[in-house]
Parts: C-alpha cells; structure tokens; sequence
C-alpha cells in the first residue's frame, strides 16, 4: 500500500481534506465523485493468476474496502490500513498475528469488556497469558513487564471511566522492553487524537462508533507504521476472513468524510452537558478529562486536540437510582454502543461491561455513561434535568 501522509506531515493537507479525498479519487471509468460498491464475491482474471488491478477474491481485498483502509491509514498518519467486520474481529486479528502461545500482554485495569473477555476467554485457554495495571501509573506498568511481555494495550480514554494514559511514555517502556504499543483509539477518533504520531505501534478501532458515526454499520480497523507487521496483518485478514463487505465498507467510508465536523459538535455538546452535571445536587462524580480535576486532565491536553463526546458519571443514591435516570431520559435513548449523532445513555455494570463483573475490571454500579449527540444541547440539557429531578 502506498504510504499515506501523516499528521505530523507539513507538506500533508488538513484533517477533513484527507477525510473527504484520501483513497477516494473520483471513478476513472465512469467520473463518480462518490467511491463505487463493488458487490462481487471474485473478478475476472485476463490470464491464470494475472488478475486485473490485483483483486482476485473479496475475502483478500475489494476496492471499496481499499478506499476506507486508504482513508484510515491517511487519517491515522499510518502506512497502512486495514478494515474488518468488527472492533472485535479486528483485535482478534491482530493478537493472531503478533502473539503466540506463552506470551504475555498487559492490559489497562478499566479496560473495554469485550476486550477482557476475548484475552481472558478466547486467548488465555489458547496459551496466552495477561496482567492487568493502571496505565496512568507508570511504575506499575514497568513493574508488569516481564520478558515474555509482546504488547502493552492501552485504552485512552478508557470505556467507561474516561481514563487517560501517556501514549509517548507508554511507547517508551514497551520498546525499551522489546515490546509493541497498541492503542484503541475508538473513544478520541483519529480527529482528536494520533497515537502513531505519539510512538505507537498500532492503533486499533471500532468504527462502529464515532468513525462510521451513524449508528448503521458495524466495523473495526487497526493501522501500522511498520512493514513487517502489515504483511503479517495482511496474511492473516485474508486467512481468517473476519473483513467487512462492500457495502459496510463504503457506509463506514460515508462516515469518514463527515468525522471532523461531527467530532467537534459532539465536544461541544458534551461540554455543556459536564458543565450541568458538575452543578447538579444528584451527580456525585462526573469523570471527563475535560475537567482540571481530572487526574490525566494535563496528559489528555497535550495529546488530544479536545476532550471528546463521552460523559460518564455517578449519581447520589446508588444503583438504583442509576437505573432510574437511565429509564427517564427520552432524548437520550437507552442502548449499548456509542459515537453515532444520537444521543445515547447506559448502566455500563449492567449491560456493555456486565461481562467483568466480579472482577478485578468491575466498573462501579452507580456508574452512568453517556455518548452525547449531535442533537441541540439546549435540547439535552432539559432532558438530563428533568431525568435527575
């Protein structure tokens, strides 16, 4: 894959330029602004084994999927790109390729439930081994390596208590070590944050969420600097064959073109609603890194370019009062997932992070996480008031 500007590029054009036109060069047959869907399953081959423009199979590679791995990777200021058919099946993939059997990952102690239980159900009985710390506590993170260690995964911020980590000083003591920085960039989206800039290794997605925006199309994506591990990602996308069609593809990519203005919306909204939660009698914490108060507060300044859409906070009463607020609110709707135009509101202890529950990850039960739209904030505002009241 040709190498695709970098954000730390001066010669590279802006954020939303590379958003809207990196991989999407209008059709050469037909003129078309807008990418083609390709919807074959194979493509002719003008002689055996000389296929046209290298497509021979969707499962190895389809043009609509090139388009949005060519965007990412621009966008992440990789080399290059790789799209799936989930957040999921993409950090599956890359366990696969990067680890074997006896090594050893270290995870960060509020990390994504799904990721938990891919490490710890799927990869543990497999022969992998984990250890879970605080990201934010540097010594801790030394102290966990160990010389089988091959990644230290690192959420920032974190789902759902909106912690943040050093990426530079992470990157620093995974290579000293001889081992790779992931990064799940899903919550900051690559508008807001660039960890291959910071010295990450490898950025991971879901771009179900604030890449795709729309809440329509479910999808992941992972973006490397180095060679070596492209062809290794690229071997084993192909063998394992958990990509997305054409069709998500070219969604994810509508998405893409729209992410710079979307993102700077949903801060803005999310600004005003932590601005009412800090205020109100019946909040007892708000976690944004937004807020001086918050301990990575100066960390997530210097490395995002704002705090992003996610809120999350706990509530006077426990539990049950949780529950409740969840159930009144009408414009934030009640559901899992995060980062499209809507409004979103959920109990993470019970529904996306239920499967750490009794574990050392366990998130806090009077825990409220909301993904702030892009709907009026005046309009937000009012339902969060009267749902407290």
């Amino acid at each position: 894959m040709t190498p695709a500007p970098g954000p730390h590029d001066p010669q590279s054009p802006g954020f939303a330029t590379r958003a809207i036109h990196a991989g999407q060069d209008p059709d050469p047959l037909t003129g078309a602004v807008a990418v083609p869907i390709y919807q074959t399953s194979t493509f002719a081959q003008d002689e055996v084994g000389q296929p046209r423009a290298g497509y021979d199979y969707s499962r190895a590679g389809n043009p609509t999927r090139t388009a949005l791995e060519q965007a990412l990777a621009a966008l992440e200021g990789g080399r290059s790109g790789f799209a799936f058919a989930s957040g999921m099946a993409a950090a599956d993939t890359y366990i696969r390729a990067a680890l074997r059997p006896g090594d050893h990952l270290i995870l960060p102690d509020d990390a994504y439930g799904g990721t938990f239980r891919l490490v710890d159900k799927i990869c543990v009985p497999w022969g992998l081994t984990y250890s879970t710390v605080s990201l934010g506590d540097l010594a801790a993170v030394r102290a966990a390596i160990r010389p089988t260690t091959k990644v230290i995964w690192c959420e920032t911020p974190t789902n759902p208590l909106l912690g943040i980590a050093d990426i530079a000083a992470l990157a620093e003591i995974a290579h000293e070590s001889g081992a790779k920085l992931l990064v799940d960039n899903t919550f900051a989206s690559p508008y807001l944050q660039q960890p291959l800039a910071l010295g990450a290794d490898v950025v991971l997605h879901s771009t179900t969420k604030y890449v795709g925006g729309h809440s329509d199309v479910i999808g992941g994506a992972l973006i490397v600097d180095d060679p070596e591990l492209a062809e290794a990602l690229a071997f084993h996308s192909k063998s394992m064959g958990a990509v997305p069609g054409p069709v998500d593809a070219w969604l994810t990519l509508r998405g893409v073109k729209t992410l710079a203005v979307r993102m700077d919306r949903h801060c803005d909204n999310a600004e005003r609603v932590v601005e009412l939660l800090v205020g109100h009698p019946r909040v007892a914490r708000v976690y944004y890194p937004g807020l001086p108060a918050h301990p990575g507060h100066a960390i997530a300044a210097r490395q995002m370019r704002r705090s992003g859409g996610m809120v999350s906070f706990s509530v006077v009463g426990g539990q049950e009062e949780a529950l409740k607020v969840c159930r009144r609110t009408q414009l934030f709707t009640l559901g899992e997932s995060l980062g499209g135009v809507e409004s979103l509101i959920e109990h993470p202890g019970l529904m996306t992070h239920a499967s750490v529950a009794g574990s050392a990850l366990q998130v806090p039960d009077d825990l409220i996480r909301l993904s702030v739209g892009i709907e009026d904030a005046d309009d937000l505002l009012a339902d969060l008031r009267d749902a407290l009241d």
